[in-house]
Formats: C-alpha cells, sequence, structure tokens
C-alpha cells in the first residue's frame, strides 16, 4: 500500500539513535521489526509504499510513525524564532519524528546503550535476538526474529560473551528478573507522569539520568523529556550559556532535542 505524509525522512530516523532495528537495504528503502511485525518501507519524496496491508497499517504502523503529531506546526514555531542554530538543526532534520516503540524493547535497548555506540548497540540487539531466535508474526524473511519479553529466556541467557554487553550483561539479568516476576512491569510506567516513570526506572540497576529520560522519551512518548548526554551538554554550553529556554517549547522539548542530536551527529 502507499501513504503520503510530511516530515518524515527514514534516514533521518534511522540514524537518530532511537530505533535500533532499522536496517537500510537501499536507497530511500529499509526494513523495520517492531512489535513482533516485519515492515518494508521505501520512500519517495512523501509518499512511502508499505509490505502491509491497511489493515496493519492502520492497527500498527500508522502510530509507530507517530502520524497523529503536527511536526509542521512544530517547524513553524521553530522557524518564527530568532533561535538560529535551532532553525539550522530543524533544517537539517525536519524528517525526524519521536517513534512510538514498544516500551520493553526500548527499556533493554537504552540499557545496553549506555558508553556505548550506535553500532555497537544495534550488534548486541541483533545478537539477542538470534540466539532467541523467536519467530515474528506474519511474513518475514528468513532469520529475521522478535524481540525476546521477559519471559522469553532463562536467568542465564545474558551470560552469552557473544552477546558483547560487557558489564550491561548484569543489568540485563536482573530487569529481565524483575520483570518476569512482576506481572505489572513495565506496563505499570504507563500510567505514570514524566517525573513519576523518570524516578521509577532511576530505582533500577544500571539506569541513570539520561537513559531513564532517553525511556521516558522513546518507550513512553513523554516528548517533554530532554535526555543530555555528551553531545547535548555540548551542544547547550556552546550555544546556550546562558541556558535553553524549556518553557518555550513546553510540550515538544524532546522533539527539538532529537534535532540537536541529529545535527551534531549527522549535520
Amino acid at each position: 500500500m502507499q501513504v503520503t505524509i510530511d516530515n518524515l525522512d527514514l534516514s533521518q530516523i534511522a540514524d537518530s539513535g532511537q530505533c535500533f532495528r532499522w536496517n537500510r537495504l537501499d536507497e530511500g528503502v529499509y526494513e523495520v521489526i517492531a512489535f513482533d511485525r516485519y515492515l518494508k518501507i521505501r520512500q519517495r519524496g512523501n509518499k512511502f509504499n508499505l509490505s502491509c496491508d491497511e489493515a496493519e497499517w492502520n492497527d500498527i504502523w500508522a502510530a509507530y510513525l507517530d502520524t497523529d503529531t503536527d511536526y509542521a506546526e512544530i517547524g513553524r514555531i521553530i522557524t518564527d524564532s530568532e533561535d538560529e542554530y535551532l532553525k539550522e538543526a530543524y533544517r537539517h532534520g525536519c524528517g525526524i519524528r519521536i517513534l512510538r516503540q514498544d516500551l520493553w524493547e526500548v527499556i533493554v535497548s537504552f540499557i545496553i546503550s549506555q558508553n556505548n555506540n550506535i553500532k555497537r548497540i544495534r550488534g548486541s540487539i541483533e545478537a539477542i535476538c538470534q540466539k532467541a531466535a523467536l519467530p515474528l508474526k506474519g511474513d518475514a524473511p528468513f532469520g529475521k526474529y522478535r524481540f525476546p519479553k521477559p519471559d522469553d529466556v532463562d536467568e542465564d541467557f545474558f551470560d552469552d560473551r557473544e552477546l558483547g554487553l560487557g558489564y550491561r550483561d548484569e543489568y540485563l539479568s536482573k530487569m529481565y528478573g524483575y520483570a518476569r516476576t512482576s506481572d505489572s512491569f513495565p506496563d505499570r510506567l504507563k500510567q505514570l507522569d514524566n517525573k513519576d516513570a523518570f524516578s521509577e526506572l532511576k530505582s533500577f540497576t544500571g539506569i541513570g539520568d539520561k537513559v531513564a529520560n532517553c525511556i521516558c522519551l522513546f518507550g513512553l512518548h513523554h516528548i517533554d523529556a530532554f535526555p543530555i548526554d555528551t553531545h547535548i551538554k555540548q551542544i547547550l554550553n556552546a550555544h546556550y550559556p546562558n541556558g535553553f529556554d524549556f518553557e518555550r517549547y513546553k510540550g515538544y522539548a524532546g522533539i527539538i532535542q532529537q534535532y540537536m542530536f541529529n545535527y551534531k551527529l549527522n549535520g
């Protein structure tokens, strides 16, 4: 099927650091694995050809690509401002959206992400999925597997050095163990506001401020969450020495963060 979506660029999202199971197949063509499903998507301008049918698009992918958020309006607010750095960042990344991802996958992925780079994060996540070897729903190419949920792996699963997790293996073992014995987690997080969700996430071993904010932004879609890593810290120090005006961009500061992050890495 084909859909029309403005303010969406597949390559910008794939390189944004918020998702780790997007693979480039060709120019403008990506495969995506999310919510136990496989999607092949091709972009030509604002036209997108998808391998799913209309029912699956409506049930899964339309929400996943955050098609209900008015990114054009956010762009207008930025371009009408006097913030030259942010306007330039927006011009370089106006196709970025905050995906509505599976919360459990985001929790695990960003525990892996700490003190790590995108290539290694992707490698570890793929190794985990290959080891668990759990089938996807619907049609999918051979060798493509879904992300393991808490009950899908045993307590020794992460002891495997081939997963490339390093010291993070202990954090994942504890998180999976906790989730297996807590029927309400992680769904309980979805009922909390950003402040309380952030505090609860911080209570887990291996989750600090940056990872907790990433989970709030990318897993809970709390788009006022504003993760600060080394790159964002450098941007704030260099371009906002008197402080960033979070109040001006209240309600979508996390989207602003993604424009900044993308411009720093890919601009």
